[in-house]
């Protein structure tokens, strides 16, 4: 029996037949948590017994999803398929001890069985008719060489559990059929080789979605028949989109690594998950990992599905990117802006403490690094495209804007020093020479200079482009807006 003392160990138990989606990754966070708050243990396990869908590829994936989050494991990987000699050991002992039995009913008498019980409108239930053979009709037909399965006979009674999020579970024994828990080829089923692993493991706290409840009975009738107590267990909600159903393919990305490509930020990608059915009381929400460490507890896990707004995490996303260093920004930042032929490594290796200026400027605004490189890309030298909004919504008199950005072309072209305060005051003047308010100087310049119409502050980009940029970008503006509209 575990010392209920000692400090808790918990596993993360993906199967490699695909991406670390968002669901699997919040559960692992959860676990890596409550494990780190603790001073408990967290354990990876690959659960690639099913070897026709597990791959490589997809078990790096983990991995590589995994590191990416931060969330490190502590021991080494487990990998379920090695423990088949155990898991075929823990099926004999259940067979020797009474608590299974052999069945050599073949898929056809299944079927018959099940199509038997929908014309009386019952549901299926296998009627044990394996458990009342003969032992000297067991034997005959293992020697023949028949093939069967072993099910677990389930005892009479009711199984139940307090679960750490759900409280009080119950489940009447007599609505759980005789399940499989090895196949004809000698691979354990799903359920055996769970509960013999965690058993091996030692695992204390079970933490996984509330879509394995149905299986958590049968689960903890096979511990105690394997005469061990079950670990505790919680079972956190599932994940959903915005229209309330359960999260797909359909709502979008649901992969970590999509995420990562998209430009959202570890930090903010963790602090996201981790608020998708805890809560760690107040309405704080922009959270650290150390903080989340503190902070988390069984007691804040919600019962209430979790609803997965992309809006949310790109705003969660904007406030970590202003809250880290450009430093420490600029190794996400970069690669970003190579890949788009934004900049060369030159040029940014040759200004750099300018190139470190301009991420501060640019990451106070946006919302991923995607959006930092599309918002960097008018202080490179390469031409700009306008966005049609933009021209709708401050270009639309083509006329008058051009006449205004000529004026803040000759106003600019000779001003000293290029100060944020200098610029201030000769645009300024100029609007009240004109008469006009002074946004109706800055706004049609922002669109001129960015091709958009997002800030920072005017005269913190005309400081950032230096006069050279601004003149280039003043005089394609001009051009643009005199040629005949398209």
């Amino acid at each position: 029996m575990a010392d209920p003392l000692a400090p808790p160990r918990l596993r993360f138990a993906p199967s490699p037949t695909g991406y670390l989606h968002v669901g699997g990754a919040r559960t692992a966070l959860f676990n890596w948590l409550y494990a780190r708050n603790t001073g408990g243990t967290f354990i990876l396990r690959i659960e690639d017994t099913d070897k026709a869908r597990s791959t490589d590829e997809s078990e790096r994936a983990i991995f590589e999803g995994l590191e990416w989050l931060g969330l490190n494991w502590d021991e080494h990987v487990v990998h379920q398929a090695l423990g088949l000699p155990r898991h075929q050991r823990d099926a004999n002992f259940l067979l020797e001890t009474g608590a299974a039995y052999r069945c050599f009913c073949t898929a056809a008498e299944l079927d018959a069985m099940r199509q038997a019980a929908a014309a009386r409108k019952d549901s299926f239930k296998y009627d044990r008719r394996c458990d009342l053979l003969a032992p000297e009709e067991i034997q005959r037909r293992v020697a023949a060489g028949m093939p069967f399965v072993v099910r677990f006979r389930v005892p009479d009674g009711e199984t139940a559990w307090d679960d750490a999020v759900h409280e009080r579970i119950a489940f009447p024994n007599k609505d759980i059929e005789d399940f499989v828990i090895l196949r004809s080829d000698g691979t354990p089923i799903y359920n055996l080789a769970v509960v013999s692993d965690d058993i091996d493991m030692g695992i204390t706290l079970v933490m996984r979605g509330d879509d394995h409840i149905s299986n958590t009975p049968k689960q903890i009738l096979l511990y105690r028949a394997l005469g061990n107590e079950p670990p505790r267990f919680a079972h956190v909600p599932m994940i959903h989109g915005m229209d309330g159903k359960k999260l797909s393919k359909r709502h979008g990305a649901t992969a970590v690594a999509d995420y990562q490509k998209e430009g959202i930020l570890p930090g903010a990608m963790v602090n996201f998950l981790a608020l998708m059915g805890w809560s760690p009381g107040g309405d704080r929400e922009v959270m650290s990992l150390e903080e989340m460490i503190a902070l988390f507890s069984l007691s804040g896990l919600q019962k209430k599905a979790a609803i997965f707004d992309t809006k949310k995490l790109e705003w969660m996303n904007g406030q970590h990117l202003s809250r880290i260093s450009a430093l420490e920004l600029e190794p996400r930042l970069t690669p970003a802006l190579l890949d788009a032929g934004v900049a060369t490594a030159e040029m940014l290796q040759s200004r750099f403490e300018w190139y470190l200026g301009l991420i501060d400027l640019l990451k106070v605004r946006a919302r991923t690094v995607l959006d930092m490189v599309r918002q960097a890309a008018p202080f490179f030298p390469g031409a700009i495209v306008y966005d049609p909004e933009a021209i709708e919504k401050q270009w639309k008199d083509r006329a008058g804007t051009a006449d205004i950005l000529a004026a803040v072309h000759h106003r600019l072209a000779t001003l000293e020093p290029w100060t944020p305060e200098a610029l201030e005051e000769a645009l300024r003047t100029l609007a009240a020479e004109r008469g006009v308010a002074a946004g109706k100087i800055f706004q049609p310049l922002r669109v001129a200079l960015t091709g958009l119409t997002v800030r920072p502050g005017i005269f913190e980009r005309l400081v950032a482009m230096g006069p050279d940029l601004t003149t280039k970008r003043l005089i394609q503006a001009i051009q643009f807006l005199q040629a005949p509209a398209a």
